[in-house]
């Protein structure tokens, strides 16, 4: 006999980084409330901006979806094929705050396939439907969306030119 196929969840959660995957692992364990703690523990876990970021927003771009100002950049480093992830985002909103460090904690500095493989439903699978507000959600799901076409963008005008 043949071996069974996979279970396309099983298939699917593979997609995931493997620092990503812990972390929609951890919120998987706990409960609604929980859920939202961690959240708020992420927030204070966001990295802070490089200097060279500082006051300087206009080199960020930012992502109106979001209820809260929340700005991001990426910068690339083509050798190796990696992006690092860097966002700001005031204090005062701990929602967006702890989306965007879930963000860093799981893509920055991983290689553009594997961001670029992480699927949509990303703040889905972190559980957090009946602890925040859809709008809220449609914020860090914009927040992915943003990173991945900046990597297309980037992809698409580092390419070497076809033809002539």
């Amino acid at each position: 006999m043949s071996q069974a196929p996979t279970p396309q969840g099983d298939a699917a959660a593979r997609r995931l980084p493997e620092q990503l995957a812990e972390v929609v692992e951890e919120f998987a364990e706990l409960e609604d409330r929980q859920k939202l703690e961690l959240l708020l523990e992420f927030s204070r876990e966001l990295p802070e901006l490089p200097a060279r970021y500082l006051n300087s927003y206009d080199q960020m771009e930012e992502v109106v979806e979001c209820q809260s100002p929340l700005f991001l950049t990426l910068e690339y480093d083509d050798a190796a094929g990696t992006a690092a992830i860097f966002f700001a985002a005031p204090p005062e909103a701990p929602t967006t705050r702890g989306f965007a460090a879930i963000l860093h904690e799981g893509l920055s500095g991983l290689r553009f396939e594997e961001i670029l493989a992480v699927p949509e439903d990303l703040s889905e699978r972190l559980g957090l439907s009946k602890a925040i507000t859809p709008l809220r959600l449609r914020g860090m799901t914009a927040m992915l969306g943003r990173i991945k076409r900046n990597i297309r963008v980037h992809l698409a005008a580092s390419a070497p030119v076809q033809g002539g």
